[in-house]
């Protein structure tokens, strides 16, 4: 009788094999999350750097057509009622609008050189959007797009104003006392052009990444 209860043994309570299965599952999976999965984390690494490449090249587009636009209106409103006519004192005689022809380059330099100065124009929003692909860095993303913006401003000027394709004159309408005469394209080009060199001496690339000198 002993050898039969213990050949027997003790009877199994159905479902036990099935818990058993689940528990070894779920600590499995566990130690998996615990572990970590191959890949997983450089996947999720790569996309979320696909996001924010994404936002930042948003963000240039989003400030290039703003400076665009605005520079765009300026122009159009300058043309249509200050040009041919007095100029008008802002700031005493500090500071006032007045209505010009540039065929030169920012701040009206370099007259002569038309032709070069719109293909140098059309060569930099080239680099500039190439170089998007690259972009991780907010601030650098703000200063290539004023630097877009405006010169995708001027160059509209060269290819569409008199006197013919590529050699058209810029509209200059903001004349401080004592300085050449400019437009809002120019004042966004030199503002870019002012946060790159801080964003350069501060370390920080186009990539998001910083390095020391």
């Amino acid at each position: 009788m002993a050898e039969a209860e213990r050949t027997i043994g003790t009877p199994k309570t159905p479902g036990d094999s099935g818990e058993r299965t689940a528990a070894a599952a779920a600590a499995g999976a566990g130690a998996s999350r615990e572990a970590g999965v191959p890949g997983t984390d450089a996947r999720e690494t790569s996309a979320q750097r696909r996001t924010g490449r994404g936002r930042r090249i948003a963000v240039l587009f989003a400030v290039a057509a703003f400076a665009y636009a605005v520079d765009l209106i300026s122009k159009l409103l300058v043309v249509a009622k200050l040009e041919h006519h007095a100029p008008i004192q802002v700031v005493g005689d500090w500071l006032e609008l007045h209505a010009i022809r540039n065929p030169g380059a920012a701040f009206g330099f370099g007259a002569a050189f038309t032709i070069i100065f719109t293909l140098i124009a059309a060569a930099v929003i080239v680099v500039i959007i190439r170089l998007a692909r690259k972009l991780y860095s907010f601030p650098w993303a703000i200063a290539l797009g004023l630097l877009l913006g405006g010169a995708l401003g001027n160059l509209t000027d060269r290819i569409f104003r008199a006197p013919g394709i590529f050699e058209g004159e810029v509209v200059d309408f903001i004349a401080p006392k004592g300085f050449a005469v400019f437009n809002l394209a120019d004042s966004a080009i030199v503002c870019g052009g002012i946060l790159i060199v801080l964003l350069s001496f501060r370390g920080l690339d186009p990539d998001g990444t910083v390095h020391q000198d």
